[in-house]
């Protein structure tokens, strides 16, 4: 990359964001071309600040999920346990309105402070522009943090129901190999890995590239995969499901190059 800056303040963040081409939370749905990018990159890890009062919690935009939750537990706050095991940042959770098992972003953010307009604003749920895996950021702004209504619950049954979801993760998803999570959005009135799995593409490779014989929904890295691999098996996947069932799968990668 041509530049990388970690901003350690919003106010950091508010003085180099215009000079971005991608805002990086933990990168853990990117899919990035091999080889050099002539691109700067702003990342947002540093802004970790975690502020409680009463049910409500403000967590910048570099706090992972799995830590925001876990913290929350701590002080008896529940309704992120869904988030638990999402292996990225409230700033990207935020950017993709992330959910998993029932619940999203949507669901428990008051609000977001982003930056719009060279400006840091307090943007209310209603003006987020919230729908399936999308936002209004995606379009423009940048999150600095977000805060969060919760409910007070029993730590242990916090707990319990957060070790419930992590257990059903690695029942069913392909932790043991490197992806990029979900790789295709759920199309209205399907389920993207079903559609896969009906086209009989459980196990396709592509050179290093794999469709997940343990969740469809997922392609993974065995262990050699270019970036070439994964677009041509994405590509693929794309054409087989839509020949067999009339369904265009979406990706919900973002794909960098």
């Amino acid at each position: 990359m041509r530049e990388l800056i970690i901003p350690e303040s919003e106010e950091e963040l508010l003085r180099c964001a215009d000079r971005a081409d991608l805002i990086l939370g933990r990168g853990s749905n990117l899919l990035v071309a091999d080889g050099e990018l002539d691109i700067a990159v702003v990342s947002t890890e540093m802004l970790r600040e975690i502020t409680f009062d009463g049910d409500s919690v403000t967590a910048g935009a570099g706090v992972t999920l799995t830590e925001l939750a876990v913290k929350c537990a701590e002080k008896g706050l529940g309704g992120l346990e869904f988030a638990h095991g999402i292996p990225g940042s409230v700033g990207g959770a935020v950017f993709m309105n992330a959910g998993a098992y029932g619940g999203e972003m949507k669901d428990v953010i008051t609000s977001v402070r982003a930056i719009i307009g060279g400006e840091l604003i307090d943007i209310p749920n209603s003006d987020c522009g919230f729908s399936y895996r999308a936002s209004r950021f995606q379009r423009s702004g940048v999150v600095a943090s977000a805060t969060f209504k919760l409910t007070e619950r029993d730590k242990d049954e916090i707990r319990a129901r957060m070790r419930e979801l992590s257990e059903k993760r690695r029942e069913r998803q392909p932790l043991e190999y490197p992806s990029a999570g979900s790789t295709f959005k759920r199309p209205e009135g399907y389920f993207a890995a079903a559609l896969i799995d009906e086209a009989g593409l459980k196990g396709a490779s592509v050179g290093g590239a794999q469709v997940s014989e343990k969740h469809a929904g997922f392609l993974i890295n065995r262990g050699s995969a270019s970036f070439d691999d994964f677009a041509s098996l994405m590509e693929m996947v794309q054409r087989e499901v839509y020949s067999r069932s009339g369904v265009m799968l979406e990706p919900e990668v973002r794909i960098i190059k």
